[in-house]
């Protein structure tokens, strides 16, 4: 057995920030995407590969990701994916034109897709050995994530307001370069093992994905039934299809299939998938709402937002813990989606000569605690019937279904919304039918999500590890 590591908090600390980063890299241009757009000719409907380019590079190799930390070990991989990620925050803060800008952000993902999954690893070093020091390890690494996607909008706003948008992409760099030079003092050297890397499976399942939202993307422009978006739907089904078979065929895939007869794994990322459809769309739409309808600036925008963080930060830390300690993950998961969708259904009825204390303060609150509720619950339950040696395995496919679902969700409300006049910037009307379109359709994949979750969703039989967590959760 490894000798405990005294350093490991401080460690945590690291790991925790890590992963605080990395999501709000997903949400801290929200409140800029109107300034983006100016200034580097992004149309209404392509605006969002700003936010896919990143989400589909981090969702697609995150898999890749854990299986490069299992062979070259997890503090190597952490520190390269620090290193791309850097490089990848200098080329989108310089970008002159849209396509740059994409490809900066795609870089980006990339850095995280080695981050995360090296940092669950490097969490389990330090923390396995104490199944009640790992669950508080878990409660504050699993909340440093949506902490980090609600915080990326108010600091969003700030920065954009009071420097440039640029210095969104900026500020990754000194932080990128303190958190390198912490990682040998305290983070462990993980030995790598011998094996291969089964790079046309991260091949094959990266392009599917970003095939599959290319094609929803254009299919309002190039019509639903087009030879064009059926062909490229069809691709995106295909490239899948390669992926599962060669996932079957190789001696060492990324995503041994065998993980899904796991008691409860298939139902809880479900359930992330739709959360995800629902929760980023709405994030989205909401900053375009107070911005281009109501007309508020980055820093308004962002401090309209900061509610929603302060409600998640509260529920995530203080009361979701308990309430999974006492109630279990299925009626928490069930439940938040629920919330989410009386949230998001509020949010549609938004108007052109709209409030924010009417309009957008109680309807975003109420998702904020449906967010809170159901997401940790989801994570763990994706997690809890998984043997020791799979936890990073299944902690890798709960993330990737998080985003992908994140950014195919996303692909979808942005075509409803364009088909209903979400592109004509000087109408207000129809602006914001256009919004209130994608707001019914994401509050309707978080009322799926809590149908699916009933119905599917079976107690998993807690592991030892799960029990201590929720004693303490239940204690806190």
């Amino acid at each position: 057995m490894n000798a405990v590591n005294p350093r490991r908090w401080q460690a945590l600390i690291v790991l925790a920030a890590a992963q605080f980063m990395v999501i709000m890299d997903t949400s801290i241009i929200g409140v800029a995407l109107p300034d983006m757009q100016r200034d580097l000719g992004f149309s209404q409907g392509d605006l969002q590969w700003v936010f896919n380019a990143y989400v589909i590079a981090f969702g697609g190799l995150l898999l890749l990701g854990g299986r490069l930390s299992d062979l070259f070990g997890a503090r190597k991989v952490f520190t390269t994916g620090w290193l791309i990620l850097i490089a990848g925050s200098i080329v989108a803060a310089a970008a002159g034109n849209a396509w740059v800008e994409i490809l900066g952000r795609g870089v980006q993902g990339i850095g995280g897709a080695l981050i995360a999954p090296a940092s669950m690893t490097l969490l389990m070093m330090l923390f396995g050995h104490n199944p009640r020091e790992l669950g508080k390890a878990m409660a504050l690494y699993g909340a440093a994530a949506p902490a980090g996607g609600t915080a990326g909008v108010f600091l969003g706003g700030v920065i954009t307001e009071y420097l440039s948008w640029p210095w969104l992409f900026i500020v990754y760099v000194p932080i990128g370069l303190a958190t390198l030079a912490a990682v040998p003092a305290l983070l462990p050297a993980v030995q790598g093992k011998r094996g291969s890397v089964d790079v046309l499976g991260a091949i094959a399942v990266t392009a599917g994905i970003a095939l599959a939202v290319y094609a929803i993307v254009r299919a309002p422009e190039q019509g639903w039934s087009s030879a064009a978006t059926l062909l490229e739907l069809a691709g995106a089904l295909a490239l899948l299809i390669v992926f599962l078979v060669i996932q079957r065929t190789v001696r060492e895939p990324l995503m041994p299939l065998g993980v899904w007869r796991t008691p409860g794994l298939a139902t809880a990322n479900l359930a992330m998938a739709l959360l995800g459809a629902a929760w980023i769309p709405m994030w989205y739409f909401l900053n375009l709402y107070l911005q281009q309808v109501l007309g508020y600036g980055a820093f308004p925008s962002g401090a309209a937002l900061l509610p929603m963080t302060i409600a998640i930060m509260i529920f995530m830390i203080g009361i979701t813990a308990k309430l999974l300690g006492r109630f279990g993950a299925k009626p928490l998961i069930a439940g938040g989606l629920l919330v989410l969708a009386a949230g998001v259904a509020g949010l549609s009825l938004v108007r052109p000569d709209g409030a924010f204390i009417s309009d957008v303060l109680p309807a975003s609150l109420i998702a904020a605690v449906g967010m809170s509720l159901a997401y940790i619950p989801a994570m763990m339950s994706a997690m809890s019937g998984v043997r020791p040696e799979e936890s990073g395995l299944a902690s890798g496919i709960v993330n990737t279904t998080y985003q992908v679902g994140s950014a195919l969700g996303l692909a979808v409300m942005t075509a409803i919304a364009t088909s209903q006049g979400a592109t004509e910037l000087g109408n207000l009307p129809k602006l914001t039918d256009g919004f209130q379109a994608a707001f019914i359709g994401a509050g309707a994949m978080a009322a799926i999500g809590a149908v699916l979750t009933l119905l599917l969703m079976r107690k998993a039989r807690p592991t030892p590890a799960d029990t201590d967590t929720q004693r303490e959760a239940a204690r806190a």
